[in-house]
């Protein structure tokens, strides 16, 4: 804790005097404290393998599923979406629906059968009828590609909320916070296992849902609880009129931010069920029928949250000047607290800072319990899948796989630090976006595929893996979104030759064709007798671990 406290006073010292600092930061620090606590409760119920990747199978549907909301609900939702929608009205709200509707795809198609077919990872099951060693390398790496995306989202977010918080306007100071979250999500992770951060995300959930339920009152009450009255006033205050209820602010411009919205939305829908710390969620529970629903419950639970965004984003945009969002964060993601500091009553008055105190440090817990699961799945996949059975070819006793999730834990955190560093002026939402464009082009075909065509082999998985992995993260590097704008991640230089902000409308198809295409000029049989095997196992649960 003594890292902890030097960080903060650092940080501290940086931003301007305020009265009301002292409760932000008891807010903030009681937060770290409490959950740090829960998660060293937790590191000492963690015995072996199965207690440290998947909780050792022992909550219920209920808990999984406020735990997979906790997941889900990430500083992309709370924050990125408040200020799309802040600055573009019905376009940023399209986010809320892409993110809602992708759950359909994994309760219908992936959530049974995966728990059921696998033990702790993903390349559990696609190693379960092909070749171990290729198949797992090719799981762990993208597994760590789509976590490290989605980390930088949670980065951007948490040096955003806390700079505003603390008065930092500094650049040095806006790193030391990437830093500082980085290092609490190591400890999180190294010490709890999937335990420590199953609880850390459900008490998260319940901060989350209740700071919004409050923000969503008390706006609404401001409106007399009409929502026509809340839209009308946020067309008037944004100075766009009825185009900002009306679809094309962002995406309708022009014929390429058109497609590019169709690219968006195939990201957001087909992406959930590819992503790594959504998928481990579902071997935390000990069977299918438990895995279905906790689905159920997380579905009913993010639903509530995204229909709380219309009064986040709007109410923002309805009491809040644009500039004001624009001047405290570009990318909008500061929206919502400041919209909690003006509903309690405004900048300088008490209320408006203990709400924007709880909001924050809210939004805070949502960062730090995403990033927590995002590195436990990296870490697992590099510790179960090569690790174990690609480096030690299985001959490592479980308190050495162990050991090096936990070292492998340090590691991928530093990445996340590292180039959470260069992310941090990015949109939280768009940032996400991309991770689901990364996790839907290469893992969700492969899953697909390795669950329901049984002539699908090794070289198609490697393929289809490889392929879509590589053409995603090839198109963002080459898109607007690194390079060629002043909104991009290196504004002072041009290397963009692809027009798409999201890679999904070329990636995702071209990793379904890769998958299908490299079984096809395959000389390896497939295992006829392994696939029924893993068809009477998804599909029952019969041997299932």
């Amino acid at each position: 804790m003594s890292t902890l406290s030097l960080d903060t006073a650092t940080v501290l010292a940086a931003g301007d005097a305020s009265e009301h600092r002292v409760l932000i930061i008891s807010l903030f620090v009681a937060f770290v404290l409490a959950t740090l606590g829960i998660t060293i409760w937790a590191g000492r119920q963690t015995k072996d393998a199965t207690d440290f990747y998947a909780g050792g199978r022992s909550f219920t549907g209920f808990q999984n599923g406020l735990a997979i909301s906790g997941d889900y609900m990430s500083a992309a939702s709370f924050l990125g979406i408040a200020g799309a929608i802040a600055l573009f009205g019905y376009d940023g709200f399209l986010y809320s629906i892409g993110f809602l509707v992708a759950w359909l795809i994994a309760l219908l198609l992936v959530a049974e059968p995966l728990r059921n077919s696998g033990r702790f990872t993903m390349g559990d099951v696609l190693a379960f009828r092909m070749r171990q060693r290729p198949v797992r390398t090719a799981a762990g790496v993208s597994t760590i590609v789509v976590s490290i995306f989605y980390l930088l989202a949670q980065m951007a977010g948490a040096g955003a909320l806390v700079a505003l918080l603390l008065g930092i306007s500094s650049e040095a100071g806006k790193i030391a916070i990437v830093i500082l979250v980085g290092i609490v999500m190591i400890l999180y992770v190294a010490i709890g296992g999937m335990k420590g951060t199953t609880w850390v995300q459900m008490i998260k959930a319940v901060l989350l849902i209740a700071g919004t339920l409050l923000i969503t009152a008390l706006v609404m009450f401001k409106f007399n609880w009409n929502i026509s009255s809340l839209l009308g006033a946020a067309a008037e205050n944004s100075g766009k009129g009825a185009a900002f209820l009306e679809p094309g602010l962002k995406y309708g411009v022009d014929s390429m931010t058109k497609i590019d919205f169709i690219s968006l939305g195939l990201a957001l829908v087909l992406g959930t069920a590819g992503l790594p710390h959504i998928l481990i969620r579902f071997y935390t529970v000990p069977t299918a029928r438990v895995a279905r629903k906790s689905v159920n419950w997380a579905i009913g639970i993010i639903g509530g949250f995204y229909l709380m965004t219309i009064a986040l984003g709007f109410g923002a945009a309805a009491l809040l000047k644009q500039e004001t969002i624009i001047e405290s964060n570009a990318a909008g993601n500061t929206a919502a607290p400041l919209l909690a500091q003006e509903i309690g009553g405004g900048a300088g008055s008490a209320g408006g800072a203990i709400l924007l105190a709880v909001i924050s440090a809210v939004a805070f817990a949502t960062i730090l319990a995403v990033v927590a699961g995002l590195t436990l799945a990296s870490s697992s996949s590099f510790a179960h899948d090569l690790y174990v059975n690609v480096i030690r070819k299985g001959n490592a006793s479980e308190k050495e796989e162990v050991r090096a999730a936990r070292w492998s834990t340090v590691g991928i955190g530093g990445a996340a630090i590292f180039l959470g560093v260069f992310a941090r002026d990015l949109n939280v939402a768009f940032l996400v976006a991309l991770a689901f464009a990364v996790a839907a082009s290469a893992n969700l075909p492969t899953i697909l595929y390795s669950l329901f065509w049984k002539r699908f082999t090794t070289q198609g998985a490697l393929w289809s893996i490889y392929g879509g992995l590589a053409s995603s993260v090839l198109l963002v590097v080459f898109s607007p979104v690194v390079s060629g704008k002043e909104s991009s991640m290196f504004s002072g230089v041009d290397f963009q030759w692809f027009p798409l902000s999201n890679p999904g409308l070329i990636s995702i198809p071209l990793g379904f064709l890769l998958g299908w295409i490299g079984t096809l000029v395959s000389k390896e049989q497939p295992n006829i007798d392994k696939y029924a095997e893993l068809e009477v196992r998804s599909l029952t649960g019969t041997h299932a671990h």
